[in-house]
């Protein structure tokens, strides 16, 4: 039997959600609530049915669990009360502004022994699971470094994400996704954090940062996000000890150059700008063998699946609590990192 959910809040991601339990094969859509008035009349438009108030949410049995998709600083009360009223709940990313705030709503869960997740989606994008996929392979050896890049020249989308107290910026929007996708690519104990947010368009928020992250095994990470970039650096680059990756974008195939030999006998020099050298000489197939990987297959609804299946206790989730509270403390060392100037020294 399909369980039933209800949606709180029907923004961009609200919508969302209920666009896709309406299609989902284990989920079923009880209707939604929005406290701006002309949310709920687009929903009535798509015939979704409209709770009254988010305590009639709370007060419907046939509710199991609940989507809140609603800015970030309303995630805590809103969570909390549902757990405690016995509903399993989802929320949005990001989870909270702060561990505190998180701490908060892992104890409530605990205290209701109600399941709690947060809905980390990017972890079914394709370019990132293409890249998940070669390092699992071991195809061109063990991570040196990895570069996450996410560029756009639109600026923030002028609402609630321009402003701080909602939990504005880029490091809660688009940094939420890029570093619980790279803690999932280095699953190693962070010891360094250096991180500069940008302000081009505004001085409330970050509209865009750069941030170094140093694994204890001596790996590193950059992840970047920009939205006055007007030509895009590639979505992903990754150094491996047998070879390199690249990915341009998430509609591109993975582009992998892999090395068969290291050493060529005699290289030719070659002019380079006012020079010669060897150094630079490009390889030849002799050493380096070029070629794309498929794309791999994404289906959004396992994350549903997977839900509903960790409620009837027939599997684990995919997404822990541990792994979002990480991803949490990282932005936290990033936005402090960004505040001194400073390397943040850590153990996450």
């Amino acid at each position: 039997m399909k369980k039933k959910i209800a949606v709180v809040g029907y923004g961009g991601q609200g919508a969302w959600h209920c666009d896709q339990i309406i299609k989902s094969d284990v989920v079923e859509l009880t209707g939604t609530y929005d406290i701006r008035e002309i949310r709920n009349e687009a929903a009535r438009a798509k015939n979704i049915f409209v709770y009254n108030s988010f305590d009639d949410i709370l007060n419907d049995s046939k509710v199991d669990a609940v989507v809140i998709a609603v800015p970030n600083d309303s995630h805590r009360n809103l969570v909390v009360d549902s757990l405690l009223a016995g509903k399993d709940v989802i929320c949005e990313k990001p989870v909270e502004m702060s561990v505190a705030a998180l701490d908060d709503m892992i104890a409530a869960a605990k205290k209701s022994g109600k399941h709690f997740t947060v809905h980390q989606n990017r972890r079914w994008d394709v370019d990132f699971l293409g890249v998940k996929q070669v390092i699992e392979s071991g195809e061109i050896g063990d991570v040196i470094r990895i570069e996450s890049r996410i560029h756009g020249s639109r600026g923030i989308p002028s609402d609630w994400r321009c402003t701080k107290a909602q939990g504005g910026g880029m490091i809660l929007d688009w940094g939420v996704h890029l570093i619980d996708q790279m803690l999932q690519l280095i699953p190693e104990k962070i010891v360094g954090v250096f991180c500069m947010c940008t302000h081009i368009t505004n001085n409330e928020v970050d509209d865009g940062f750069r941030l170094e992250l140093e694994f204890e095994s001596g790996k590193t990470a950059h992840i970047e996000v920009g939205t006055y970039n007007f030509i895009a650096m590639p979505r992903f680059y990754m150094q491996c000890k047998d070879g390199t990756l690249y990915l341009q974008d998430w509609q591109k195939k993975a582009h992998i150059a892999k090395l068969t030999a290291w050493c060529e006998k005699d290289v030719t020099p070659v002019q380079n700008a006012a020079g010669i050298t060897k150094t630079m000489a490009p390889r030849d197939e002799l050493t380096l063998k070029e070629y794309d990987i498929e794309r791999p297959v994404s289906d959004v609804h396992e994350f549903y699946r997977n839900f509903v299946a960790t409620l009837d206790s027939k599997a684990e989730p995919l997404i822990k609590l541990s792994e979002v509270r990480r991803v949490m403390q990282v932005m936290e060392a990033a936005f402090e990192s960004d505040q001194k100037r400073a390397v943040i020294k850590t153990e996450i």
